[in-house]
């Protein structure tokens, strides 16, 4: 079945690769990532897409991946140790076997969660969320457009979506992109870009054509759900707010008031919108729900100065650390914000610090955290990775959060 024309064509023939002695022993460990400057000979300079076949120092088979010629990570690894087909049926396995894992979500009230989760599921630089009946993918890298009616046809059969649409990285060129556009729907019907989806039976909204990434940030479910059950009778700080997963999880928990905090006036007005769709009575949220576009660092700064605390504190900021130079950087930020999100609440209150940071590791993030507290806390919680977001190498586990009780 072919769903899109004009796609780029695998080469059929393999690319034979050999690598230094530490990539083959990172490799026969489960690594997904093979980098350009641990290759020490190809039998041909590949495009996006090309299967490479990486053979250890006996000439026998050891991996296989996709080859992508302008990553640093030169080879991205599907097959580990057994040399296997890579076909269409290779790819539905997958995708079954990652639709298997979150099959409790079904049984759930919820319909919005991750259904394939890059390497950790077998597909390195795609991703693919879903959205009740509607999925999208997202594409970091141009080595999965030969393969992408393959994927759809999977897709369909498995989840059986009312549509599919498309999102492309930065990085993926015009040309790479054989004619595809960003928020193209590839299946099925859209009847609007802004598209309803249940998380912990709380409905929200996102616009999966232009939002951010694929349009909401799944990952924090479970840390919104704790947040949900201690909010009861809180006044809430809801920092780097984004669309609004905390701050209505809070209210949805019986929360006094919430105080909102982004730099995007667009996030805020999402927010809002969010809002409604689970509160009948406008007037009385107005009451209750305040938003603030602002630099975060400089507003709490401003709070303290008016000697604001508030019983519950989030605070969720975007990476801090994109490129491995950043990690000091990272930290001196995070131990900024427990400073002063410590500062900002009450006594018998509760601090949330999250980090979605994947170079700076869940210990150092912890105790970064810990040592940066104003008093010393009654009692530290941590929670890692949910359900839908598995994790299967060192570097695919990015995001933690600790519960810090005063």
């Amino acid at each position: 079945m072919s769903y899109l024309a004009n796609l780029p064509t695998a080469n059929t023939r393999r690319i034979a690769v050999k690598v230094k002695p530490t990539a083959e022993k990172h490799l026969r460990q489960g690594h997904p990532w093979l980098f350009e400057q641990s290759i020490t000979k190809l039998s041909f300079e590949g495009q996006p897409g090309d299967v490479a076949v990486v053979f250890d120092k006996n000439d026998d088979f050891l991996a296989a991946g996709l080859y992508d010629p302008a990553s640093e990570i030169r080879v991205k690894i599907l097959i580990h140790g057994e040399s296997k087909v890579f076909d269409a049926r290779w790819i539905h396995k997958q995708i079954q076997k990652a639709y298997q894992i979150r099959i409790p979500l079904e049984k759930t009230t919820t319909t919005g969660y991750r259904l394939i989760n890059g390497e950790n599921d077998a597909f390195p630089n795609l991703v693919v969320d879903r959205y009740g009946d509607v999925l999208v993918m997202k594409l970091y890298s141009p080595i999965w457009l030969p393969y992408l009616n393959s994927i759809l046809e999977s897709l369909i059969k498995i989840v059986n979506p009312a549509a599919i649409v498309l999102r492309l990285a930065r990085r993926i060129s015009e040309a790479e992109a054989a004619g595809l556009q960003d928020g193209q729907v590839l299946y099925g019907d859209l009847p609007n870009p802004v598209v309803r989806f249940v998380e912990n039976g709380i409905l929200f909204q996102a616009d999966v054509v232009k939002g951010h990434k694929t349009g909401f940030f799944f990952d924090q479910r479970d840390n919104r759900a704790k947040v949900r059950a201690l909010a009861r009778d809180r006044h809430v700080l809801d920092v780097f707010c984004y669309s609004g997963g905390f701050t209505v999880s809070a209210f949805m928990g019986g929360a006094k008031s919430v105080l909102s905090i982004d730099s995007s006036q667009g996030a805020l007005d999402e927010i809002q919108q969010n809002l409604q769709l689970n509160w009948n009575d406008a007037s009385a949220m107005d009451e209750v729900f305040q938003s603030k576009k602002a630099d975060a660092f400089a507003y709490l700064d401003q709070l303290l100065e008016r000697n604001r605390q508030f019983d519950l504190v989030v605070i969720d900021p975007p990476s801090m650390a994109n490129q491995q130079g950043q990690t000091d950087s990272a930290l001196e930020q995070y131990r900024r914000l427990a400073m002063l999100g410590s500062q900002l609440t009450k006594r018998n209150g509760i601090l949330v610090m999250a980090s979605c940071s994947s170079r700076v590791k869940a210990d150092v993030f912890f105790a970064t955290v810990n040592r940066s507290l104003n008093r010393p806390p009654v009692k530290i919680e941590t929670t890692g990775h949910a359900l839908d977001h598995p994790v299967t190498f060192e570097e695919g586990e990015y995001l933690k959060c600790a519960f810090v009780y005063f």
